[in-house]
């Protein structure tokens, strides 16, 4: 028998190869490249990176943030992603254990992370991550929670609202409230997670959202047409609503209902 913090270390571990793949993932997504080839470069120069070099986290402090070859600084988006990924490993890996719904929790929580990233840099969500998530979150919904029945509740909807949101505003205003990527985005969550949860990701996220939009308005630096990456409040609310949804939801059916 392996001892639990034996796990929680091999998922660290394993976590951090994985948000290496995931930089990979985020940088060549929006540009429209194969995430399988050529091999990782520097998105400067081009120089193909030696083994070493990829090293997730330690190569990056080891060479102080520049490439070994042309010596332009290498944005820190690279070990925070690899460091978050390494970390979500860790905590989820303590807290499901292992079993098919660790698996399914890390699938989504990788395809966050790269919808967030993308969305945050370049207001895009990639079909690449959100058509073939919205299946195989239902795939798992098969096998183990939501059930496929909420999972097919969720995934209408997460698209469904979102959709509705995005066709009246159009009507009401003239003007797009948000993008086309956000209601996929939102079915995908609701694939994995079923209804309820995505009630309350998009709860989450509208008042994140809100609060950020103020802040924006007040501080100068955006106004009421500010266009928002909804895409980053929406995985930062379906993390709220899978670390604490159901106890938020029992609290308020106690409290309230």
């Amino acid at each position: 028998m392996i001892p639990d913090w034996v796990l929680i270390v091999l998922a660290t571990v394993l976590g951090a190869a994985i948000g290496s793949f995931l930089n990979v993932c985020i940088y060549r997504l929006p540009r429209e490249m194969s995430v399988a080839w050529p091999p990782s470069s520097c998105p400067h120069c081009g120089q193909t990176l030696a083994w070493y070099e990829n090293i997730p986290i330690a190569a990056y402090l080891a060479l102080g943030g520049h490439c070994r070859t042309c010596r332009n600084r290498i944005g820190a988006r690279y070990p925070i992603v690899e460091a978050v990924t390494a970390a979500m490993f860790a905590i989820a890996c303590w807290y499901y254990g292992p079993g098919l719904l660790l698996v399914s929790r890390l699938v989504l929580g990788c395809a966050l992370i790269v919808l967030f990233a993308v969305d945050l840099e370049h207001h895009l969500l990639p079909n690449a991550i959100t058509l073939p998530g919205i299946v195989v979150g239902f795939a798992f919904s098969l096998f183990i929670a939501p059930g496929w029945v909420d999972s097919l509740l969720g995934i209408a909807l997460g698209g469904g609202s979102l959709l509705a949101m995005f066709y009246g505003w159009l009507w009401l205003r003239g003007e797009e409230a948000l993008g086309m990527g956000d209601p996929k985005m939102l079915a995908m969550i609701g694939a994995f997670v079923g209804w309820r949860m995505t009630l309350l990701t998009l709860v989450f996220a509208s008042f994140i959202g809100s609060l950020i939009g103020v802040a924006l308005i007040v501080t100068g630096r955006g106004d009421r047409k500010s266009m928002v990456p909804f895409g980053c409040f929406l995985a930062l609310g379906a993390v709220v609503a899978i670390a604490a949804g159901r106890e938020i939801l029992d609290w308020y059916l106690g409290t309230f209902a």
